[in-house]
């Protein structure tokens, strides 16, 4: 099934991409023109009424239709697959109508435009985790909600818009779990840290919360930092005890500690290591400079190690009184 939908996707693409400009007969009066337009929108035919709408407004732009034109060419975008278009149609609408009496559905198209930015016809049919992708376009459609029903709180469309609100807040908390994730295979364990506690400060009342506590008690075990690890972990057992990453009570890491060995230790299952273990605090790229500062002190040339070392005869009071000016 999702084979022949993609083959209707490519016609489709491959239609549109053929198909020519549609030209507005210039003889429409405005009346005949919105009629026309209307009938497109009515049969989804929404770059027929895009084509329509834009040339009302243009002909026409002090008409009686002009101010709902410019509102629906909002929505023929949207349906059309325009997101960036009916975001631009919005903002010109919502500047120069601010006090319209429909103007809190310029902001909830926009948002709407946003919302489904990331949804195009390939997303509808085939399966797409949307809380690993790029959070951009749901930050923005947001954001766009909050002004909504900050400034429009008893708008028909502010219900509406703060359940999408939710699963936005849902999804980019979930987002910044799998970054967490992504950070701790890497072994950034102190940026794993940072974006658990940022779930759980910023993102409270979402699934995620339990999950921002989980990376932060495996960064801070990680990072030796035992009294974090401690506090964390107390915290997600007492607010979430079912969490997955507790097992009958003690926690379960979900992501496997890195092997740094070399590859020569690893071939040989251990039995000929290169690195000797690391002490706490030290990393290799330390102990290379080390190395590098110790091989160039043994190439000095005895003579200039001898001049280097050799006494310096001492100086009288008198001499560093004057700045051994009588020397």
């Amino acid at each position: 099934m999702q084979v022949k939908h993609l083959l209707l996707i490519a016609i489709l693409a491959l239609t549109a991409a053929c198909s020519s400009k549609e030209v507005v007969d210039e003889n429409l009066s405005e009346a005949e023109l919105y009629q026309q337009a209307q009938a497109d929108l009515d049969n989804s035919s929404y770059t027929s009424a895009v084509a329509k709408l834009k040339a009302l407004e243009s002909r026409y732009p002090f008409g009686r239709y002009a101010e709902q034109a410019q509102l629906e060419l909002i929505y023929a975008y949207y349906k059309n697959v325009e997101p960036e278009a009916a975001k631009s149609s919005a903002d010109r609408f919502i500047r120069l109508h601010p006090q319209h009496a429909n103007v809190d559905y310029a902001y909830y198209l926009k948002g709407l435009a946003s919302f489904d930015q990331d949804r195009g016809l390939i997303a509808r049919f085939v399966p797409l985790d949307m809380t690993k992708r790029d959070p951009g376009a749901a930050r923005d459609s947001y954001n766009e909600f909050a002004q909504l029903t900050s400034r429009y709180p008893n708008s028909r469309y502010a219900p509406d818009a703060k359940q999408r609100m939710i699963y936005l807040r849902n999804l980019l908390a979930a987002y910044e779990i799998h970054v967490a994730h992504y950070y701790l295979t890497r072994n950034a364990y102190v940026a794993a840290a940072n974006r658990g506690r940022y779930v759980v400060e910023n993102f409270q009342e979402t699934p995620a919360v339990g999950d921002g506590l989980a990376v932060m008690t495996e960064a801070y075990q990680r990072l030796s930092l035992d009294d974090l690890a401690a506090t964390s972990l107390e915290t997600l057992k007492l607010n979430y005890p079912d969490h997955p990453t507790l097992v009958d009570g003690q926690f379960v890491p979900r992501e496997e500690e890195a092997d740094t060995r070399s590859w020569i230790a690893k071939a040989t299952l251990g039995l000929i290591e290169t690195d000797v273990p690391l002490p706490p605090g030290e990393t290799r790229a330390g102990q290379d400079v080390i190395r590098q500062y110790e091989d160039a002190a043994e190439q000095i040339p005895d003579e200039l190690k001898a001049g280097a070392a050799a006494e310096t005869p001492s100086r009288s009071w008198f001499s560093y009184l004057t700045f051994g000016l009588f020397d």
